[in-house]
């Protein structure tokens, strides 16, 4: 098919119905979606030009890269891994597999921070990775009038890799961010006003049963929340007292069946006014809480 396809079908609808079946026959849920996707990636293409022409052929060689892509994508290689862009709360962020792949649920973090943030504060955002969250902060903190010449936002991770690709993302996008390496608190001075974090969650015995574009593709350092999945919800939640300014708030981003769990630790903290958050699937996504000395 792929031969035949290299040599004879050049036309866009018939590349996309091909292209589709493929992806299809091979697992991937939205299918169709992601060939779009896939053809204005590898061939420029955008959905709308191929609704006004969907009989216009393609050069050759964009035939052949769409192809590619399209293989690739097969072997359950994330779209995101293969295009190298994630939009993430209207921003275009680069990905791979070094750090998580930004997603939807977690905007609801960073709305949820945006709803605290003010000018001046200190921000920090543990396990950063991307660096979405804190890039995102600030981006649109500064449209909304509150960041001002004291703000500071800092993204903290383990991962050297990952900071690498965090700088690329706020160097692009205009963030005023800083980057440093630390094991969550290890190397963090001072007091902040605000600290989010969307920690490793997801209990080891589940990893196994992630769809393969996770499980295979996202980095297991960002996955492994260890044998319960709180363990650094734990971790955070025990040293977010000693770097947090009387008043600040830990907003943190959870599974699903975690809010009743994270809630108690924050409590347990010093925290007060411990609240959660539904994302727009109506799942349980956020804890925040106040700290109380």
């Amino acid at each position: 098919m792929k031969e035949k396809t290299l040599t004879q079908t050049r036309q866009l609808r018939g590349l996309m119905r091909e292209a589709a079946e493929k992806l299809a026959g091979c697992g991937i849920e939205e299918a169709p979606l992601d060939a779009s996707l896939l053809l204005e990636y590898a061939a420029g293409v955008t959905a709308q030009d191929y609704l006004m022409d969907p009989f216009r052929e393609l050069p050759q060689e964009k035939v052949c890269a769409f192809w590619e892509a399209v293989e690739k994508r097969a072997m359950r290689i994330p779209l995101q891994h293969i295009t190298g862009v994630q939009e993430f709360m209207g921003y275009p962020f680069r990905v791979n597999e070094h750090v998580l792949i930004p997603r939807q649920d977690t905007e609801t973090l960073v709305e949820c921070a945006l709803e605290k943030l003010e000018p001046g504060m200190r921000v920090l955002d543990l396990c950063t990775g991307s660096g979405c969250i804190a890039a995102s902060l600030y981006l649109i903190g500064r449209k909304q009038g509150k960041v001002s010449r004291e703000s500071r936002f800092e993204g903290a991770d383990i991962s050297e890799a990952a900071l690498e690709t965090a700088g690329v993302n706020c160097r692009e996008l205009g963030a005023d961010v800083r980057l440093f390496r630390s094991d969550l608190f290890e190397k963090v001075e001072g007091t902040c006003d605000m600290i989010v974090s969307n920690p490793p969650y997801i209990r080891r015995d589940v990893i196994e049963e992630l769809q393969a574009e996770v499980r295979l593709h996202d980095p297991y350092i960002a996955l492994d929340g260890h044998e319960d999945g709180l363990y650094f919800y734990r971790r955070i939640a025990a040293g977010a007292g000693s770097h947090l300014k009387q008043g600040g708030w830990l907003i943190l981003e959870i599974g699903h069946d975690q809010r009743e769990e994270v809630s108690r630790l924050l409590r347990e903290a010093g925290f007060t006014c411990v609240q959660g958050k539904k994302d727009l699937a109506g799942l349980d996504r956020v804890v925040m809480g106040m700290y109380n000395k």
